[in-house]
């Protein structure tokens, strides 16, 4: 009885630890990083996660799109930074793998310009100025 019990207790731990690494319908608004425009440049976009992130190759910098975090779900502060998210708009289904670079304080994510444009395909985010989105924490294959 006891070995069932412990078994129970750790497949409840392990469904909490996995519902922890998303969450749905998350307003995600844009933020004018541009990576492009800054040379992927982490310190030139003022982003919280430079002070650990901006000495990483170009490459691993480049690699996805960028945003702030501040989501009800997942890791806060220095623990969320150079980590990934696969966000979906909930409206049209469109994905779009994002890094970490920065914190926000509007309760979801702050994605880039560009980020928030190729996952507002039907134009309705824009016209909102925000989007409405799911995400998942996802290995970022570094």
């Amino acid at each position: 009885m006891r070995k069932l019990i412990l078994s129970v207790l750790c497949f409840v731990c392990v469904l909490v630890l996995a519902s922890g690494q998303s969450a749905s319908n998350v307003r995600a608004t844009y933020h004018l990083y541009q990576p492009e425009q800054h040379n992927w440049d982490l310190v030139a976009v003022n982003a919280f996660c430079s002070t650990w992130d901006a000495n990483k190759a170009l490459s691993w910098r480049s690699k996805y799109g960028w945003t702030a975090f501040c989501g009800p779900v997942g890791p806060q502060g220095q623990a969320a930074c150079g980590r990934c998210l696969r966000v979906t708009n909930t409206r049209t289904g469109t994905q779009e793998t994002v890094r970490i670079v920065d914190q926000c304080k509007n309760g979801g994510l702050d994605l880039d310009i560009g980020v928030f444009q190729r996952l507002d395909t039907d134009g309705n985010g824009n016209a909102q100025g925000h989007l409405i989105v799911n995400y998942d924490l996802v290995d970022c294959g570094d």
